[in-house]
């Protein structure tokens, strides 16, 4: 985001940045750029193309200069420019009459004060704006280590190197003035360069850095938005906001640029309706405002005595109501022209499957829990002498109950379960075996016990 040496590759010439070949997914190759909607028209005959161009340079920075020598530029032109001292290299970004309205809602003048273009840059003027531009992520670490030493407070935010790199720039925010006079000596001893120190607000260093807001879009300051407005918590209050400072602001630490989209919106709708100081008189008591719905129309009021009850009332009763105060009367209670219930209540929709996905209400009916089988066969119970024994009919059926067994379990069980049970229901019929026949065989010892 907010790409500092954004290009469309080494073809041209120009820095590498992104490599995404102006194609990002944010639209930060393009950042600040203007649609040229008068391209496809042609001037009136007898009429001289406007000689000004705008030429952007790193993280937005545009500036307009004069097309003196009749150089023939369109959009994406690398162009050597008049600097002081030196000169710079910055990309056209807008041609043509367009140019003569961005200059105006500038407020630039078209005089003899506006810098001009020298030349399209060669390959000599991109090769040492490429080293420069080079140079400046590591300058900017060790600026901050020196700031630091200095016990300086102030945050440099970022470099930026002269198209010639006989100069380099120095963008800091600080909240009180700072003497940065032996830091620029340390700066000069360190790089070798010229240097420059230039104060910017916390609006203006997000805009240069740029960054994702809370909306989950690129921050309009580095995108599209070129004026910083004042914003005022007014602006919060006339929406019903909450004035919790962690929601309202935005990365530099201020309220965000948003809040003034809507609020002309809210200002027109406000307007309509009663203020918020309003107070009704009753004979039950006198009512206070409560809360406003601007779209809807409608206010909540309460009596005095009771905070915790609310009577919704439409606004244009409530200015009925203002109009009999006015005469001194007083009504005889706000039941009387609150609004209904069923009349305000909302339509139950009826939702439809209409792109073939599964019911919306397919998590309503709770899930039928799986009964887990969990049955064993009983043992089988020892026989006495006074009951018939069974052990004959249970050992002629031992190797059908276990097939009975494994056919009822097959689709659960595996293979080894099968033959756990089947030798499980082996063993207890041979045990059963050897008792009867000990005890058919000593019916004597049998008596005895």
């Amino acid at each position: 985001m907010a790409c500092t040496n954004c290009s469309t590759g080494s073809k041209d010439g120009s820095p590498k940045g992104c490599k995404n070949n102006g194609t990002c997914g944010t639209d930060s190759c393009n950042k600040l750029t203007v649609f040229d909607w008068l391209s496809n028209m042609s001037l009136p005959g007898g009429q001289a193309p406007f000689d000004c161009v705008e030429v952007r340079f790193k993280n937005g920075r545009k500036e307009f200069y004069r097309n003196t020598e009749g150089l023939t530029l369109s959009i994406g032109d690398i162009v050597a420019t008049e600097a002081s001292p030196g000169h710079d290299i910055g990309i056209v970004s807008l041609t043509g009459e367009l140019v003569k309205i961005q200059m105006k809602k500038k407020r630039t003048k078209d005089d003899s004060e506006v810098a001009k273009i020298y030349r399209k840059a060669s390959q000599r003027d991109i090769d040492i704006w490429r080293q420069a531009r080079d140079r400046e992520e590591p300058m900017k670490v060790t600026a901050r280590e020196l700031a630091i030493r200095l016990n300086l407070e102030m945050k440099i935010s970022d470099i930026e190197f002269q198209g010639d790199a006989s100069k380099a720039t120095f963008y800091y925010t600080a909240s009180d003035r700072v003497d940065f006079r032996q830091l620029i000596k340390d700066f000069a001893r360190e790089f070798g360069t010229r240097i420059e120190m230039k104060q910017v607000g916390f609006r203006q260093e997000a805009a240069r850095l740029g960054g994702v807001g809370s909306c989950g879009r690129e921050l309009c300051c580095s995108t599209w938005l070129t004026d910083f407005r004042s914003v005022n918590t007014s602006a919060a209050r006339y929406q019903q906001l909450s004035l919790n400072p962690q929601k309202l602001a935005g990365q530099c630490g201020k309220l965000k640029c948003c809040l003034n989209y809507e609020l002309d919106t809210y200002l027109d709708a406000i307007k309509e309706l009663p203020d918020l100081d309003t107070k009704l008189y009753t004979e039950k008591g006198d009512a206070y405002c409560q809360k406003v719905d601007i779209f809807k129309g409608n206010m909540w009021f309460a009596y005095a005595k009771d905070n915790a009850h609310w009577h919704m009332i439409n606004a244009e009763q409530v200015k009925e109501i203002l109009e009999i105060n006015k005469r001194k009367e007083r009504i005889a209670s706000l039941e009387e022209y609150v609004v209904e219930e069923a009349a305000d209540a909302v339509v139950e929709k009826n939702f439809e499957n209409a792109v073939g996905q599964d019911s919306l209400t397919r998590f309503d009916a709770p899930k039928r829990k799986k009964r887990q089988n969990n049955r064993r066969k009983k043992p089988a119970v020892a026989n006495d002498g006074n009951k018939p024994n069974t052990n004959a009919k249970a050992k002629g059926k031992g190797s059908d109950n276990a097939n009975d067994n494994n056919t009822k379990q097959g689709g659960r069980n595996n293979s080894g379960r099968n033959t756990n049970s089947k030798n499980r229901n082996n063993r207890n019929t041979n045990k059963n075996t050897n008792k009867n026949n000990n005890r058919n065989a000593n019916p004597n010892n049998e008596d005895k016990k």
